[in-house]
């Protein structure tokens, strides 16, 4: 992990062991404050891991895709601010009332 002058936290788990992967991630993401993002790189889509946010964060997470392969993909991981709503994937919500 690394910081970058866009996101509080860059991880990329293309040299990390499986196993370990989304609980690195997972502590990056509790560590960042409100209206903070990471960024994550790997090489491939984390979609399983998307589906784990929606389950563990109750969807307060924000997920867009800033790169999708074939080779790296990076998605940008946030923490909404405290007045802002939970992004689906891409960064737009889905325009309901929910």
């Amino acid at each position: 992990m690394h910081s970058d002058p866009h996101f509080t936290t860059t991880i990329d788990v293309r040299s990390i062991p499986p196993r370990e992967r989304h609980p690195l991630i997972f502590g990056g993401f509790d560590r960042l404050a409100a209206g903070e993002a990471l960024l994550l790189i790997n090489d491939h889509d984390p979609k399983p891991l998307f589906y784990q946010f929606q389950a563990e964060s109750r969807g307060e997470f924000t997920w867009d895709y800033l790169e999708a392969g074939p080779e790296v993909w990076q998605v940008k991981i946030g923490k909404p601010a405290a007045d802002g709503a939970a992004a689906t994937v891409g960064g737009g919500g889905c325009g309901c009332s929910h």
